[in-house]
């Protein structure tokens, strides 16, 4: 299914019932007095987050939710019966803006999580409520008040662990290919992947991280130049990058651009788009290694790092041939295994 990661939706909670004005009259009981009752409160709307859900496409064909209106009140002090709310159902991972004042609302981060994003109408009061000494048959009620209409973005980031970075065609695809179970287009052209694709890389039982391949980045996406831009969001809630560079210097746009100016161009765009990115950790995977003899390889990635002055860890690896692509993923769960530790030490230490 092609995922769509951004949707607008109205939507409008209940109006409250209005309250009722009616007087009891029975038989053999000629005093009666006021007894409308009021009226039922308006339906709230609620998102609601699922985790079986990876797209945002149905708000593309239904944009408008309305929660249901309060009942109104009647005779006998019958209360008006409550509207019922909506629940919308919506990936787990999006995030929730008002459209008017440009607010993050809340976060979809946890399947089951719900968020209120329209407050149904109070129900009115009867006359019953406005019986007193001075007046004792009051002809007076309340309409309920309207419920809440609002308009809002929804807008999906995908909940990966793991963000791989790179040109187009720098082979991230099947580099996301050769280390889990997605299936993502391959070919040899750039651009050939169009939405994010996530895989689930386990290591063994229990021990396992998500891991997002996006459209290749190129200069000016953080300006919106080609598709990378509509999906750097992705990569913001990532919490360890693979940066894939082509060993050897790739053709783009009719002329070689070297590794090294590769990852340059990416840091700038990074840097441009939310500076804060580029203090995730971030390793460098030098691809297709195949293409060379093994020591003119090793030379030219050597070669890569010296030139970038490069201090953190580097790989170089053969993505279609698989070579080299699983001691990376091992050193990535141990990563995340070192992470798990951290946490629960500060947790501990913030507990005693």
């Amino acid at each position: 299914m092609k995922l769509v990661d951004e949707a607008e939706i109205t939507v409008a909670a209940g109006n409250g019932g209005n309250g009722c004005i009616a007087f009891r009259r029975e038989k053999f009981i000629p005093l009666g007095g006021p007894n409308g009752g009021d009226g039922g409160d308006g339906g709230d709307v609620w998102l609601q987050a699922d985790e079986n859900l990876n797209t945002l496409v149905d708000f593309r064909h239904e944009t408008r939710f309305k929660a249901q209106r309060g009942e109104n009140g009647m005779g006998s002090q019958m209360y008006g019966k409550a509207g019922e709310d909506k629940v919308i159902v919506v990936p787990v991972g999006t995030v929730v803006h008002n459209v008017d004042t440009d607010e993050v609302i809340g976060d979809m981060t946890a399947h089951g999580q719900r968020l209120l994003v329209a407050k149904g109408g109070k129900g009115g009061l009867g006359n019953m409520h406005f019986k007193s000494s001075v007046n004792r048959t009051p002809r007076r009620a309340t309409p309920g008040t309207e419920g809440e209409v609002r308009s809002l973005r929804l807008e999906l980031k995908l909940l990966a662990d793991v963000g791989l970075l790179g040109f187009p065609n720098a082979g991230k695809s099947t580099f996301i290919r050769a280390v889990s179970a997605a299936t993502p287009k391959v070919a040899d052209y750039p651009f050939t992947t169009l939405y994010p694709n996530l895989g689930v890389v386990s290591v063994e039982p229990g021990r396992s991280f998500v891991i997002a391949d996006i459209p290749g980045l190129i200069d000016g996406a953080a300006d919106g130049a080609g598709l990378g831009s509509l999906f750097l969001r992705h990569v913001q809630r990532t919490r360890l990058l693979l940066h894939l560079v082509d060993v050897a210097p790739m053709d783009y746009e009719g002329s070689a651009v070297s590794p090294a100016d590769q990852v340059r161009a990416i840091e700038a765009e990074l840097r441009k788009y939310d500076p804060a990115m580029l203090e995730k950790p971030r390793w460098l995977v030098l691809n297709k290694a195949d293409l060379m003899f093994e020591e003119e390889a090793k030379a030219a990635a050597e070669a890569i790092v010296a030139e970038l002055g490069w201090t953190g860890p580097w790989y170089l690896v053969s993505a279609l041939g698989r070579e080299g692509t699983w001691p990376i993923m091992l050193a990535v769960q141990a990563f995340f295994d070192r992470l798990r530790e951290d946490e629960l030490e500060a947790r501990a230490q913030a507990d005693a």
